[in-house]
């Protein structure tokens, strides 16, 4: 879904599960479906991972590639994730101040995540490890509980969350106080499937995460859902006016209706 469009850049809402660009010519792709639909070329600055949702902005020019680029890396581009996930009893609760607070408002507090990732290029994966670690990169996000939902709380009906378990999640076998949390998260900077590797060591793991949730596919009668993470905002200056641009949009995946 195209959100914006002028000649120097495009703004669109790309779905879970198509990859921003694949080596494979088989395998359909943003930038070949937008370079269709555009009949020319189209510039890649920042990327989403295949199985995340959300906001992704291309330039036609390299005029504006040089100017976005120079966003990212300063950091005055922002950006804005919502993500559903599964608070396990390594979490710290503590950190839901006003559980029920809404997007935007200052009543969830903010918490920050400071890690250093290393990037296992093999097995398409990354880990924490120590600072002094060869190949280590620091990595940095900020998140905020914005609602949050015990286990024993899901509706039997609801097989969005408790399918990874049971069918119901009333039978579902959890340590006392965990859950399932609306997490919104600013990411500071811009690392290997960072999200995903700095939230599962926190105790945060997301919700389909097939690579760091270890309990995604843990009852092999049930589907996994989509990876509940999404780029719901993204702030920057037009490259060529300098205009400030705010593009937002809402999550597709069903697993977030629960909240």
């Amino acid at each position: 879904m195209i959100l914006y469009e002028d000649k120097a850049l495009l703004v669109c809402h790309k779905p879970a599960g198509i990859p921003v660009q694949s080596a494979s010519v088989r395998e359909k792709d943003m930038v070949s479906l937008l370079r269709n639909h555009l009949g020319s070329d189209i510039h890649v600055v920042h990327r989403l991972d295949q199985p995340v949702e959300g906001i992704l902005v291309f330039v036609k020019t390299k005029s504006a590639a040089a100017g976005l680029s120079r966003q990212i890396t300063d950091g005055s581009m922002r950006k804005i994730y919502h993500a559903v996930a599964e608070v396990t009893a390594q979490a710290d609760l503590t950190m839901c101040a006003d559980c029920d607070s809404k997007p935007g408002t200052e009543a969830a507090p903010w918490h920050t995540l400071i890690d250093y990732l290393k990037k296992d290029g093999r097995n398409n994966r990354s880990f924490v490890t120590k600072e002094n670690e060869n190949g280590a990169k620091r990595a940095e996000l900020r998140y905020r509980i914005l609602k949050y939902k015990a286990a024993n709380c899901i509706p039997s009906g609801d097989t969005t969350l408790s399918q990874e378990h049971s069918s119901s999640a009333d039978s579902v076998p959890k340590p006392a106080g965990t859950g399932f949390a609306l997490v919104e998260i600013e990411l500071l900077t811009g690392r290997h499937h960072q999200i995903r590797v700095q939230m599962a060591h926190a105790g945060l793991p997301l919700i389909g995460d097939r690579k760091y949730n270890p309990n995604c596919c843990a009852d092999n009668r049930q589907p996994s859902p989509s990876l509940a993470l999404c780029a719901v905002l993204l702030t920057f200056r037009h490259p060529t006016t300098n205009k400030p641009m705010t593009f937002d949009v809402q999550p597709q995946s069903e697993v977030f209706t629960t909240f």
